[in-house]
């Protein structure tokens, strides 16, 4: 991270972390735009994600999430909600690293089941044993969503209190910088 102040911060981590939801909030307290990448491809697309993974599969999604990511981070002040498998794209999670703040949240697996419940909306766990699937993809993703920046694990967390800590990161990589410019 350079020395100037903090122009985009980003999101990162596995389904029903809590990456919108505390990316929202965030955003509304810094008084900065909130970005749900997700969702800027499904109104791009006129179709839930869920949708666009059983019509057209993970692979078109994944090329739509890189586009729609390279667009996003061409402007700056955003607190930016990622999907949880941008990260598995090395050139995504290289953007990222480059040009934001990369906050990693991460939860248990226990809470990451309870939250994810058997909720069919998840296209990545329709119809499959859903602990044994939160398991198997925490494997393969862990070690990138490692590469954040800060992370903050938000098992016993409220939204607020995740915001919370948040914002006292980012404070003091703001003195950090103040001293090292000085």
């Amino acid at each position: 991270m350079s020395k100037t102040p903090i122009q985009n911060i980003a999101l990162v981590g596995f389904m029903a972390v809590g990456k919108s939801a505390v990316g929202r909030n965030l955003a509304r307290k810094l008084r900065r735009r909130f970005v749900d990448v997700d969702a800027l491809i499904e109104k791009a697309e006129g179709r839930k994600v869920r949708e666009i993974f059983a019509q057209e599969g993970e692979a078109y999604f994944r090329t739509l999430e890189k586009q729609k990511l390279s667009e996003v981070l061409t402007e700056s002040g955003q607190v930016i909600a990622t999907g949880g498998g941008i990260v598995m794209d090395e050139d995504n999670l290289t953007l990222l690293r480059q040009n934001t703040l990369l906050i990693g949240l991460t939860a248990s697996t226990d809470v990451l089941v309870s939250r994810a419940g058997k909720n069919s909306k998840r296209p990545l766990l329709k119809g499959v044993d859903v602990r044994e699937r939160v398991e198997e993809l925490l494997q393969k993703r862990q070690s990138r969503y490692a590469e954040a920046h800060i992370t903050i694990d938000t098992s016993g967390l409220a939204i607020e209190q995740v915001v919370e800590k948040i914002l006292q990161m980012i404070q003091s990589k703001n003195e950090d910088h103040a001293k090292l410019d000085r």
